[in-house]
This record gives structure tokens, sequence and C-alpha cells, in this order.
């Protein structure tokens, strides 16, 4: 199966991803590419592929990606060699994305796909939480938040949505999703 976490920037779903990972060791994760610059921190092939723009076109020309789509001036998306390795092997896979390759990834693998969308508390909590960040300006945030509320509206199409007002509480909810859904 495909677990996908899809929430707006600032929604908690790479915090919720990450405890996904220390309570399910089998869970395979999706490492996104992008062409975005790679932030202090971040390491090739854990964070991203961080590949240039002529590359990803190349992928994008090729069919080797499962979803991309421009956001914010950079390209990202998630690599079909990595999703279909998983799948063959009989492996879970964890992916990180946003809402329309969320959406994308339900369209392309229907059942094997299932879609967990993280709702923020609202839109003033969520720009509270990118300000917070302290990693883009108010003019990125003001983008943020406008596209938030495009997602925010995507969420009925999803197959579970997790309200993260209370971060312990919407960790045990999406474990129990992904537990339930493994067990079947």
């Amino acid at each position: 199966m495909l677990f996908v976490l899809s929430a707006p920037s600032g929604a908690g779903k790479t915090t919720i991803a990450r405890n996904m990972l220390r309570q399910f060791p089998s869970l395979r994760f999706s490492v996104s590419a992008t062409t975005r610059e790679k932030r202090p921190g971040e390491e090739e092939h854990k964070d991203y592929y961080f590949l240039s723009r002529e590359e990803f076109d190349r992928r994008i020309a090729q069919d080797g990606l499962v979803e991309w789509e421009e956001i914010y001036g950079n390209l990202y998306g998630t690599l079909r060699a990595e999703v279909e390795h998983a799948l063959s092997a009989g492996s879970h896979m964890l992916l990180d994305i946003d809402v329309k390759g969320a959406l994308s990834v339900k369209k392309r693998y229907g059942d094997a796909a299932v879609l967990i969308f993280i709702r923020p508390p609202g839109l003033d909590v969520l720009r509270g939480r990118l300000e917070a960040r302290g990693t883009d300006s108010g003019d990125v945030i003001d983008r943020r938040i406008e596209r938030a509320a495009w997602e925010l509206d995507q969420a009925p199409s999803f197959d579970h949505v997790v309200l993260n007002d209370d971060l312990y509480r919407a960790v045990q909810e999406v474990a129990d999703i992904i537990e339930t859904r493994i067990r079947k």
C-alpha cells in the first residue's frame, strides 16, 4: 500500500510522517525530488533528491514521475522508480506530498493508495506555525495561506481527514489508520 500524508504547509504532516516511520519500521519512505535549493541541515537522498530544472524536465518527459507540480517557482515530484520498486517488492510506502500530488497518486494507483489529509485547526493557527518556522518571508507565507484555503477544500476527496490540533492525538490517529490498513 501507499500511505499518502498531505496537508497545507505548516499543518504538521512531516512531523507526523517522521513519527510513522519510527512506529512502523517496515514502512519505506518515498523521498521526493525537487528543484529548490537545499536548506541548512537537509541531506541529498534523505530529505529530497535535489535535481536541476533540466534533469527534472527530462524525468517529466520520460514519465519518470508518479506526480509532480510547480509550487512557488520550484518543481516537486515523486520518482516513479521508487514507488514501483516498493510495490513490486510487496512493501508499504509512506509519501509526504502536497494535496494535488496526493490526488494524482490516488488517480494512478486507486485503492492501493490511502490518502490521509492532515487538517490544521484553522488558517490563523497555520499562519502562526509558518511564522514560527522562520524560513519564509511574509509574502511567501501569504501565498502559502492562500493556497491552504484551496487545499482545505480538497479534504473531502481524501480517504481520511485527521485534525492536528493536538500532535499526540493526531499521530495516534494516523498510526491507527495505517495499522488497520496493513492488517487488512
